[in-house]
């Protein structure tokens, strides 16, 4: 029988908690899709990595991403711990990690979420006006600027590769409202918050400019996890977005930031549609 000296024990008592220390102190990492300019996504991110920090007794830190396919790849590789996804990037990472990610809150908007086609042609007034034109999507791999308005598109017979002049992808929400207001596209299709938000700050000219279309609702964004996350820490996180209260200063803080009333519990079954609708429109292989 081996026997250790008071020296090893307490050596070994010290390697133990040095390791709890150290996994208590690990950053926890935080990343988004690109679906609004770098500058406006780390205002968004700053008050709820604050918040985090507090709940989880650990540094917070937002790690941006060049394009949604990196986002996709930094959580499903874990160099992320979290990422705020649309339905349709959540898909993708769902597939590409064959079923290892796990959705665990959505606003209340992303319930019923929409997207608007908006333009500044007086002469497009419905989405059968847009045959022939030159239009704008966001990221291919955007759910609400890409994804749902062309499966939209495509019930009511309208092929955009076939029926448009120029398909465009602007990259980004805000940069589909630039296009159109410089008349570098004729329409083009976007998330319904950003639009109602740059409309309520006045960066866009809602007199030249206007919703032509809108569409149903539908399932979209959440923020998903690894599923090899242990399930405490996932309840901790869920939790941490549950109580959120606009009643609070720093809940209506955060809120307002996020475009949200409130954060509900998801799960991976709501995003079933977004995913047929990929593959009809032949965007999931």
């Amino acid at each position: 029988m081996t026997k250790f000296s008071p020296k090893h024990i307490l050596l070994g008592c010290a390697l133990v908690l040095f390791g709890s220390l150290a996994q208590a102190q690990a950053v926890f990492k935080v990343t988004a899709i690109p679906d609004e300019s770098p500058t406006e996504l780390a205002r968004k991110a700053a008050p709820l990595v604050k918040y985090l920090e507090k709940i989880l007794g650990r540094p917070v830190e937002f790690t941006p991403v060049t394009d949604y396919a990196a986002s996709v790849e930094a959580l499903v590789n874990k160099q992320v711990d979290m990422a705020w996804y649309g339905g349709f990037t959540f898909v993708q990472a769902n597939v590409r990690s064959g079923g290892k990610v796990v959705p665990l809150v959505q606003r209340e908007e992303d319930e019923k979420f929409r997207s608007v086609f908006i333009t500044s042609d007086p002469g497009i007034k419905s989405l059968a006006d847009l045959k022939g034109k030159n239009v704008s999507f966001g990221s291919q791999s955007s759910t609400s600027g890409h994804l749902m308005p062309r499966s939209f598109l495509l019930q009511a017979h309208i092929d955009p590769d076939k029926d448009f002049k120029r398909v465009a992808y602007s990259g980004a929400h805000d940069a589909t409202i630039a296009a159109v207001a410089a008349g570098k596209v004729d329409a083009g299709a976007l998330n319904i918050s950003v639009w109602e938000k740059f409309v309520k700050e006045g960066k866009v000219d809602a007199s030249k400019v206007k919703v032509f279309y809108t569409t149903p609702g539908y399932f979209d964004y959440n923020w998903t996890v690894h599923a090899d996350m242990p399930v405490a820490l996932r309840d901790k996180l869920t939790q941490a977005f549950l109580k959120l209260d606009r009643n609070t200063a720093e809940g209506k803080e955060i809120l307002e930031l996020q475009r949200a009333t409130r954060f509900i519990a998801t799960k991976a079954d709501n995003y079933k549609g977004i995913e047929q609708a990929a593959r009809n429109a032949g965007l999931l292989k």
